[in-house]
């Protein structure tokens, strides 16, 4: 199977068809932001990455190997209906959500056999509009069956679909590091007020700043939707042994389905930001196996 993958991130999608036991001959990748590249070639150096969408011309895509499966995550920051500060949102008009229109292009021009694009809940008009260009309803899926973070996003796909994903019941607590393993740079020394044993949100700290920035969660729990977040406070965090800290890099990892470290060659910063805005790897390997139905399980 040859793989044209835009938006490819740090190439979750990779992770994904292999972890589905999914033989890709050729990975073609659209990315340019830099810290995803080294990522993805320091675990998939074979990636043949293609750089920026808005310049794939039909030149460049004549140039490929004949491509089985087109997938991508088209940039959701015009469309979440769920932003700290709404302001206007300008959906498919945005600049960045706007690039979906790329995927749609090359899509069509391609015209492979199967397609994947995932996105957030958005308002009724964007998705109609999503579904009368790609041509199939999206179907919403809680990537907290298979993690213990909550992340609903839509996914509009040709493979046949097998059954629901299974809920796996994963708590923080199996998948945090203990705690003297924590270095003491996630560690917090601020106040904070106890919100109860059995409470979500067991703890509230005591600073400036967005609600979300003070949530502390329970380890018997599950934490809300990895976002992007360059610093600020804005990681998830945790109530562990008495104490608040933030969720480490390796523990995002594992929120996303992604193999311990593999994020490693980056800095923190980047390394939450990578997987704020990657995918749920099992969610996208539950899809992907459909492709081996299709093929008797041989694919």
């Amino acid at each position: 199977m040859n793989v044209l993958s835009l938006f490819d991130g740090m190439s979750c999608g990779q992770i994904a068809l292999e972890r589905a036991g999914i033989k890709v001959d050729k990975y073609y990748a659209s990315e340019i932001e830099p810290n995803s590249i080294k990522v993805t070639m320091r675990n998939y150096p074979n990636t043949i990455q293609l750089g920026d969408i808005t310049k794939l011309s039909e030149d460049i895509l004549d140039k490929l190997s004949t491509i089985d499966l087109v997938m991508g995550g088209s940039p959701c920051q015009d469309l979440g209906v769920y932003k700290f500060d709404r302001g206007e949102v300008t959906g498919l008009n945005g600049e960045k959500s706007g690039l979906f229109y790329h995927f749609a292009r090359i899509l069509k021009y391609i015209n492979p056999k199967y397609f994947l694009l995932e996105n957030v809940p958005m308002q009724e008009v964007w998705k109609n509009k999503i579904t009368e260009l790609l041509g199939v309803e999206p179907i919403m899926i809680n990537s907290n069956l298979v993690s213990a973070a909550d992340r609903k996003r839509l996914y509009w796909t040709n493979i046949p679909q097998l059954m629901n994903l299974q809920d796996k019941e994963i708590i923080l607590k199996d998948i945090v590091l203990m705690f003297e393993e924590v270095d003491d740079k996630y560690w917090y020394n601020k106040p904070f007020v106890y919100n109860g044993d059995f409470e979500k949100v067991q703890c509230s700290l005591e600073m400036k700043g967005h609600r979300h920035m003070k949530e502390v969660y329970n380890l018997n729990g599950k934490c809300s939707t990895l976002t992007t977040c360059a610093g600020g406070n804005l990681q998830k965090k945790v109530y562990q042994d008495g104490r608040c800290r933030k969720l480490t890099p390796l523990e995002y990892e594992r929120l996303q389905n992604v193999p311990d470290n593999y994020t490693a060659i980056a800095a923190d910063t980047n390394r939450y930001n990578m997987l704020g805005n990657g995918w749920t790897v099992d969610v996208i390997a539950h899809i992907f196996k459909g492709l081996k139905e299709m093929k008797g399980g041989t694919l």
